[in-house]
């Protein structure tokens, strides 16, 4: 730790975020403070981004900020490097359009869509998923598609939704790999995981985020409908946080849980 104390701002706060991210912090920092130490390199305009958002974050942080929560801001970051470095392998470009370039004033228009990752990544508890926080970063930089304002949609949308409704997005969407249950969900659960379970799934379905919307009572109290997971599907809305939070790499295990807790 004390190392991390004599770094350069920006740089302590992505190694810092070692305990969430495990080692990979420390290469995340390597590439964007020294990049001349690595045959990695990133694009220039994306790694001056993520270390004027790293080096605001430690500098001038909210306080008081909890030892915890500066770790999950620093491995936002460093899951943002992360993910970069993977589409740039994918042959993903960056984008030109100069989002993520600075404007007056020296702030750029992604400035706030960073600033609001740190700040959500500070407050949030489950840290699993302070991975698909910083992937969404990542995601922006090479989306060319998704202007400002739909990706500070895209994140205020997936802030307000639970941890198990991450999981139940991620698994509508690989549906075609593995195959949702097709036994209908209980329509008054007695268990308390089902409960939840259920209500986490409806509350996807008023927002506009999976479809089948909700079924309506039908004239002369006729039998509702029964929903099976199978015949849910992702909406724009849903397909938009599911690109940007990167959930294809929600892990196999959490997406059987989730699905567990419907039956």
């Amino acid at each position: 730790m004390q190392e991390n104390a004599e770094a350069a701002p920006g740089r302590a706060l992505v190694e810092s975020g070692e305990l969430v991210a495990g080692s990979m912090a420390r290469t995340a920092a390597g590439l964007l403070f020294d990049a001349g130490s690595s045959r990695v390199q990133l694009d220039a305009g994306l790694a001056a981004w993520l270390r004027r958002t790293a080096t605001a974050a430690d500098v001038d942080p909210p306080a008081p900020v909890p030892g915890r929560a500066r770790c999950r801001a620093g491995a936002a970051l460093a899951f943002a490097v992360e993910l970069s470095v993977t589409r740039a392998a994918q042959g993903r470009a960056v984008r030109t359009d100069g989002l993520l370039a600075p404007g007056p004033g020296d702030r750029a228009r992604a400035d706030e869509l960073a600033e609001g990752v740190v700040l959500t990544a500070r407050v949030t508890p489950e840290e699993w998923r302070v991975r698909h926080l910083g992937y969404l970063l990542a995601e922006a930089a090479v989306s060319p598609d998704l202007d400002a304002a739909v990706v500070g949609r895209g994140l205020r949308l997936a802030t307000d939704l639970t941890a198990r409704q991450w999981v139940l997005l991620a698994a509508v969407a690989r549906r075609d790999r593995v195959p949702l249950p097709m036994t209908p969900v209980p329509q008054d659960p007695r268990g308390w995981t089902a409960w939840g379970a259920l209500e986490d799934l409806s509350d996807l379905q008023r927002r506009g985020l999976l479809d089948p919307p909700p079924a309506q009572p039908r004239p002369g109290g006729a039998a509702l409908p029964r929903l099976r997971p199978a015949d849910l599907r992702l909406t724009r809305r849903g397909v938009l946080v599911h690109r940007l939070l990167a959930l294809d790499f929600v892990r196999d295990e959490a997406v059987a849980a989730a699905l567990a807790g419907l039956a």
